[in-house]
Order: C-alpha cells, then sequence, then structure tokens
C-alpha cells in the first residue's frame, strides 16, 4: 500500500525527478572522491569542483526549463546558471591559489544554498516535506559561512569540509528525487 502526501506532484516536476537524483550522486561522488583522497593537488582539487559545479548547475537549469513559470524557474535557472559559471571558471583557471577558490566557492555555495532554499520555499505547495532541500540549501550556506570566515584552513581541512558537505546534500538531494518519484507512483494507483 503507497503513502499517500495530500498534495499534487506538478507533472513537469514529477518527470524530473530523476534530475534531482543524478544531482545527489554527483554530490555524493564528489564527497567521496574528496574525503578519500583529500592530498590531491588543488589544480585537481579545483578542475574536480570545476566539473561537479558544471554538472550541477546544468542539471539545476534543467530541472528549472521543465517547471512550467514563474518564480519558481526563475530560482532554479539563477542557481543552474551560478553553479555552470562558477565551474567554468574553475575549469578555465585550474591554476588559482587556494585562497581565491575558497573564496569562490565560499560565494558559490551561500548564494546557490540561498537560492536552493527559495526555491523549496516556493515549491512547498507541491511537495511535502521540502525539509531536505531546505537542509540542503543550508548546508551550502554554512559552508560558505565557514570557508569565508576560515580561510586559513589548509587544503585537507577544506576538502574534507567540502567532501562531507557534498555527501550530506548528495544523499538529501538523492532522498528528495526518491521522495518525488514515490509521490508521482502512488498518484497513479
Amino acid at each position: 500500500m503507497s503513502q499517500s502526501w495530500g498534495r499534487a506532484v506538478s507533472p513537469a516536476l514529477s518527470r524530473s525527478w530523476w534530475a534531482l537524483a543524478l544531482r545527489g550522486v554527483a554530490a555524493i561522488l564528489f564527497g567521496l572522491v574528496t574525503i578519500i583522497l583529500p592530498s590531491l593537488t588543488l589544480a585537481v582539487l579545483v578542475v574536480i569542483f570545476g566539473a561537479y559545479a558544471v554538472v550541477d548547475g546544468a542539471f539545476t537549469v534543467v530541472a528549472g526549463l521543465r517547471l512550467v513559470k514563474g518564480k519558481r524557474r526563475t530560482l532554479l535557472l539563477a542557481e543552474g546558471l551560478l553553479g555552470v559559471l562558477v565551474g567554468l571558471l574553475a575549469l578555465l583557471w585550474p591554476g588559482l591559489s587556494a585562497v581565491f577558490l575558497l573564496y569562490i566557492v565560499a560565494l558559490w555555495a551561500i548564494f546557490g544554498g540561498a537560492l536552493r532554499i527559495a526555491t523549496a520555499i516556493l515549491l512547498r505547495s507541491e511537495i511535502e516535506k521540502m525539509w531536505a532541500m531546505i537542509s540542503s540549501g543550508a548546508l551550502l550556506v554554512l559552508l560558505g559561512v565557514i570557508l569565508g570566515i576560515l580561510p586559513g584552513v589548509g587544503l585537507l581541512s577544506l576538502a574534507w569540509l567540502i567532501g562531507i558537505f557534498a555527501l550530506g546534500a548528495g544523499v538529501t538531494l538523492v532522498w528528495l528525487a526518491l521522495r518525488v518519484r514515490s509521490q508521482n507512483t502512488s498518484q497513479g494507483d
């Protein structure tokens, strides 16, 4: 017997559950790599982060384009384009200094997290228990604030901190995607 959520998921949102799941899987993989191999060189960390930000941003743009209209679309597109832009900057200039990378990641995390929280608030009428998406955004903001306040942290600490964040955010995004998919399936019963 399926669980009833009490609210209908929009067809566009229910069709995009896989994009949300892929974002989560990308975050989990990124997190595992940075935790398992913390001694990566700065150039490799920049490239891995850049690739992750581009992939995450691209899937967010896809999700934004699939939503019908309004502020929801605008916020998702803004979050996605920010991720793609930051990712491309990191990929095009891999020789960035550790401190500059730290501030790029901090700004991306703060603004991307704030946009994710705003999107979750707007989607609350379509999906129950949006706390997972809000938590993911809050983790991003917290990561950005910590990195901004403590710029002198070593690369090893930065890699572990980013890896732990990415694992947490990835798990919440995969969980949310499965809930959206489950909600869509239960509506068809």
